[in-house]
């Protein structure tokens, strides 16, 4: 098997080697070179989080690329007066949000609890480079995570044999398909989590009742006639978008929760809405925040598509799952949960919270404890 694989690597190199040569050679002798032009980015210096700045912790901006050489903005937090190397985790997530909301939230506060975290804004996202922009990518929002690993073990006070992450919502399934395929990864934590290509490829596999007395329940995932019309559609849409470099959106988010909702209005979009369109938990350069923001037209075809998670089963890190009682997405933590392979695994089912209760802190729902419990135990 040894032989072969050096073999088969030396064949790909010759190949492509060999590729290059005979494509250079027929170049015409009037070719002309293309300069794309470079993205630049700005960074904001001030302070916009929407939450206060922690006078237990030292913060700073920072850079680092993925692989594909997109590079991802962060925001260091580190505990103030800590000496030493110390364990860390990397965060980020919701979806469609940034690292001045709930990443920041959940980061700034285990920084306080001994841990070096950064929170970081997704590819093509937030502060981040990449464009178009608002692009989401199973392949590459996993990535992210492994970038981000690759980021916090570099630094002289981290031990990078001590790195964990943690993913919330639309990045809680990220976070575990990172977990699964980079074995650093030594602890994986989800909280209130999605599997974005479950919902893009299955819909919501729950009731849409305005107001359900309890926990949601289940329902059908879509059709298999359904998921191909949403494929149809998105790909007959990309004749258009090509002519502007795939940039063009679909209609924003501008649900007005002072006017918008009725007695139809399902409640987790409510719940949703009162977090991200009102002081609460508004961003101008969250997606989910901005009314004139929203995700590519093709975006969401990958999504459908590539399913994360596949090899869940071969997950050896440990992981912990945090849910809310009356979360819409709980059906996704707990079949995570299930399908995790990790020996070492809990599922914590936060009583009496929705999903957007593990937002912030406003409802004091978010269990701080247990997750500097499950990091302290098991990054070391």
């Amino acid at each position: 098997m040894k032989f072969k694989l050096k073999a088969l690597t030396a064949t790909l190199f010759l190949g492509s080697s060999l590729l290059g040569a005979n494509a250079m050679a027929q170049l015409p002798q009037n070719a002309t070179a293309i300069e794309m032009p470079a993205q630049s980015i700005q960074l904001t210096q001030e302070w916009d989080k929407i939450f206060p700045k922690s006078d237990k912790v030292e913060h700073r901006k920072v850079t680092f690329k993925n692989r594909y050489g997109i590079t991802l903005v962060g925001d260091l937090y580190v505990p103030k007066g800590a000496t030493g190397k110390l364990p860390a985790i990397a965060v980020s997530g919701p979806f469609g949000a940034v690292k001045e909301q709930t990443s920041g939230i959940y980061a700034q506060h285990l920084a306080e609890r001994g841990f070096v975290t950064v929170a970081f804004d997704g590819s093509y996202t937030g502060e981040s480079s990449g464009t178009p922009r608002n692009v989401p990518s199973p392949e590459i929002n996993t990535e992210d995570f492994s970038a981000a690993v690759d980021f916090l073990g570099s630094l002289d006070n981290v031990n990078r044999d001590e790195v964990g992450i943690l993913g919330i919502c639309g990045w809680g399934g990220f976070a575990l398909n990172a977990a699964i395929s980079d074995p650093r990864i030594k602890a994986v934590a989800v909280s209130t989590m999605y599997d974005m290509t479950r919902v893009a490829a299955n819909g919501y596999e729950i009731k849409m009742e305005a107001n359900p007395k309890g926990p949601y329940e289940r329902a059908p995932a879509q059709s298999a006639d359904a998921r191909y019309k949403a494929k149809l559609d998105m790909s007959n849409a990309r004749w258009e978008a090509s002519k502007d470099g795939y940039a063009d959106l679909l209609p924003a988010n501008n649900l007005d929760p002072k006017k918008d909702f009725t007695a139809e209005t399902p409640k987790f979009i409510k719940e949703y809405a009162n977090f991200y369109r009102t002081e609460r938990g508004y961003h101008p350069r969250s997606v989910n925040s901005n009314p004139e923001h929203s995700w590519t037209v093709t975006g969401m075809l990958p999504l459908i598509n590539m399913p994360i998670l596949k090899y869940a089963s071969e997950l050896k890190a440990p992981a912990l799952v945090v849910h809310g009682e009356f979360a819409h997405s709980r059906y996704f933590g707990e079949d995570a949960y299930k399908a995790l392979g990790s020996k070492n695994k809990e599922l914590y089912i936060v009583p009496g919270a929705n999903h957007t209760d593990l937002y912030d802190d406003v409802n004091g729902k978010i269990p701080y404890d247990k997750f500097e419990q499950f990091f302290k135990a098991n990054l070391k």
